[in-house]
């Protein structure tokens, strides 16, 4: 007879054998805990999308950050990382987090409480992020809470419903591993599709409204081309090309139809402007080059481009400016704030509320709907973007964001140059080398640029054309190279006769300045 104990049905009071544990107990409990952690981030990320994108805890979290980092940080990150330093700091921030998120898995296995404390301490966090953000709305929140619900609901679902056995609690039993398996599976997909649809539900409402700019009623010439050098910046910097350095780690979306600019403090006669308002007033072109406090010597963060906008000083004076008022405090929807000096805003320099950029509508970057334009000055004292508020007020009584962090008030642009080619450590041929490169001295003008070999002589370049004193010149400077290693150094010499300061300082608290020197080696 056959033994039919292999084929028996065990008695229903037969102990089970326990799930596996030890080893995968162990590993399982912190992949748990990253998985937890993704999918609530995923889908805090896309209720954000509906409720406020800036609210996305992983973005709240970052951008609180940059408030919290102190100045030198945030100029290594600009001169180091340039415009990745946003993904950077955010693919930080997500790392971070599922970071701590394995360890509170790995804790959790082990203190089942901390199933429910640690993702209660992460959605507190993140709440508190998004509720301080200056432009934080009534559900500001409520991406957070998703967040927390989620990951609290799977991390209970991979941990909660398994057992330690009570003579040895450091080991923590473990799922199945095609549960496992599967259950990681369905949630890393999941967490796939809402980041997906929440990045883009997020872009759809960026995309800037499409606007017919009005036409001008004080016209510039179309600009003449400028200098033909390889390697050598376009004398107008296209939209696409131009700069961005800002603490916005989401592009704000403005709806025009809603948007406004409002003017008060220190006025006789506060009003606000709505968007179709703000068009029927006399607009303007003018031809301004902008550069970026962070910008080293010689570096990217500079660009020129032809503007159309209202004049600054035509809003101010409908206003009223009071007697003793010396700044404008100017804030964007997103709430950040720019200082800048009232006679900046009303002098002849034709200050702009801009609206255009290079003959289309602000790009959604550069601040869509409206803008700061102020010549002369860095971007962080003048060139508010995303513009709603106007507030005349004093020095003594307000600060912005960067003059709190210490930088410079005034913030007025240094005369310099910079040399676009050749490259730095470039290997050349002998005999002919074109050196090229840009100038600026706003306020002033641009009376030459000029080189300098290896610490001789200097020697004048040809100009680029001219648009002005409030905009950038190229030159170029034809060079008979011989072997051996060069350095090569530029100036600009300002309409004053001023030569460009050869002191060497770091862009804080008032911008950079020294002399850009570039070392080629000629075959």
């Amino acid at each position: 007879m056959p033994d039919d104990s292999l084929t028996r049905t065990p008695s229903v009071d037969a102990p089970r054998s326990p799930a596996p544990r030890g080893r995968a107990g162990r590993a399982q409990a912190p992949a748990a805990g990253a998985l937890a952690v993704l999918a609530g981030l995923a889908a805090g990320h896309l209720i954000a999308a509906l409720t406020g994108p800036d609210s996305s805890p992983a973005l709240a979290v970052g951008s609180r950050l940059i408030d919290l980092t102190p100045t030198p940080v945030k100029e290594w990150a600009v001169a180091t990382l340039g415009t990745w330093d946003k993904p950077v700091l955010i693919g930080g921030v997500v790392l971070a987090t599922l970071a701590i998120g394995a360890l509170v898995g790995w804790l959790a296995s082990r203190r089942r409480l901390l199933i429910w404390v640690g993702p209660l301490v992460l959605t507190v966090i993140a709440a508190v992020a998004a509720s301080t953000g200056p432009a934080a709305g009534p559900l500001a929140m409520v991406p957070a809470v998703v967040t927390g619900g989620v990951g609290t609901w799977v991390l209970w679902w991979f941990l909660g419903r398994t057992t330690i056995r009570p003579d040895e609690p450091g080991a923590p039993y473990a799922l199945p591993r095609r549960a496992f398996l599967s259950g990681s599976a369905v949630v890393g997909a999941s967490s796939a599709v809402a980041l997906v649809a929440g990045q883009y539900l997020g872009t759809a409402r960026q995309r800037p409204a499409v606007v017919t700019l009005p036409r001008p009623t004080e016209t510039l010439a179309p600009l003449p081309s400028g200098l033909s050098v390889d390697g050598l910046a376009p004398w107008v910097t296209p939209n696409r090309d131009f700069y961005r350095v800002d603490t916005s780690l989401i592009v704000p979306s403005v709806d025009v139809g809603e948007w406004q600019l409002s003017i008060d403090g220190m006025v006789d006669r506060p009003f606000t402007l709505t968007w179709s308002e703000l068009l029927a007033l006399p607009m303007i072109e003018r031809d301004v080059t902008l550069n970026c406090v962070s910008n080293e010597v010689g570096g990217p963060y500079i660009g020129g481009a032809r503007w159309l906008g209202v004049r600054v000083r035509d809003v101010l004076a409908r206003a009223g400016v009071q007697a003793g008022a010396d700044q404008v405090l100017s804030r964007s929807v997103d709430g950040f704030t720019v200082s800048t000096p009232v006679q900046a805003l009303t002098d002849a320099r034709d200050a702009l509320i801009a609206i255009g950029m290079n003959g289309s509508p602000l790009p959604a970057e550069h601040g869509f709907p409206a803008r700061l334009i102020t010549p002369g000055l860095y971007g962080y004292v003048g060139a508010t973007k995303w513009l709603t508020q106007l507030t005349l007020t004093t020095y003594a009584r307000q600060s912005a964001y960067w003059t709190e962090r210490g930088w410079a008030e005034r913030g007025p642009v240094k005369p310099s140059s910079r040399i676009d080619t050749p490259r730095s450590f470039a290997r050349l041929q002998p005999g002919q080398v074109m050196i090229a490169g840009e100038a600026w001295a706003q306020n002033i003008g641009v009376l030459r640029a000029q080189v300098r070999i290896d610490g001789g002589p200097w020697h004048d370049a040809e100009l680029g054309p001219d648009a002005g004193i409030q905009y950038w010149r190229q030159w170029k400077y034809a060079w008979a190279a011989t072997s051996g290693q060069h350095n090569l150094e530029c100036r600009v010499v300002d309409e004053s006769g001023a030569n460009q300061s050869e002191a060497r300082a770091t862009p804080f608290p008032d911008g950079s300045s020294g002399l850009q020197s570039v070392v080629v080696t000629v075959d």
